[in-house]
């Protein structure tokens, strides 16, 4: 049985669900617009240019979550997921997902996204294995604090690893799907590892690798 990891911002979904619910919250006048909105802007351009400080951005991201019940969150969320994340799925990452199901591989959702915005989207792809930055709880409410290692450049790595040594896997036959330069620690370790619509620090890479590029939210560039 082969196993096929996927990405979830920008790779299956066609925008990033941590920014997309930065931007949700500050609409819901929940957090302060101006600030909130201008500080997940830096976050996320700070993610894309490779500068990013994980610990810096969950501190950021998990204090809105101390603030609600359990009840009102999923309540957000069904919100959040009508508004804001079914609008970004296209039917290309849904056959890309059912052609590995349909195969009788394994899938597993692999994203530095907590597992709060994360776990109702994998479902709805219908994928059981989320593997994500997992926000810490107490007495059933969000404590601001991030449980274990976040799932992030190399950090997604060691949660992999972990993974799949707690269900006797490996990664003999493996495919991981990724946009993002931030994945090359772990796409260098796959069989088969695809950038989808890649950055272009990725796309370098892949050119150089011999990589193969799939497409599912852009055309590809024109050849020149």
């Amino acid at each position: 049985m082969a196993l096929a990891l996927f990405d979830l911002d920008n790779t299956l979904l066609a925008g990033d669900s941590d920014y997309l619910w930065g931007e949700f919250l500050g609409e819901q006048g929940l957090v302060n617009p101006n600030f909130y909105i201008a500080e997940n802007e830096r976050f996320y351009q700070e993610y894309k240019d490779g500068t990013l400080d994980i610990h810096e951005f969950l501190e950021f991201s998990l204090k809105p979550l101390t603030e609600h019940s359990m009840q009102e969150l999923a309540s957000l969320h069904q919100q959040f997921m009508e508004q804001k994340i079914r609008p970004i799925i296209s039917d290309d990452a849904r056959l890309l997902v059912d052609m590995h199901r349909k195969r009788g591989d394994e899938l597993a959702i692999i994203t530095a996204t907590n597992a709060f915005v994360t776990a109702p989207i994998a479902r709805d792809f219908g994928v059981e294995n989320l593997i994500a930055t997992e926000p810490e709880i107490q007495d059933n409410r969000y404590t601001g604090k991030v449980s274990g290692i976040p799932c992030f450049r190399e950090g997604k790595v060691q949660r992999l690893n972990e993974w799949l040594e707690a269900g006797n896997r490996n990664l003999g036959n493996s495919w991981f799907y990724s946009d993002s330069h931030n994945d090359l620690p772990l796409l260098e370790r796959v069989t088969h590892p695809i950038p989808v619509d890649p950055d272009a620090t990725l796309a370098a890479t892949a050119e150089n690798k011999g990589w193969p590029v799939l497409y599912l939210h852009h055309a590809p560039p024109s050849a020149e």
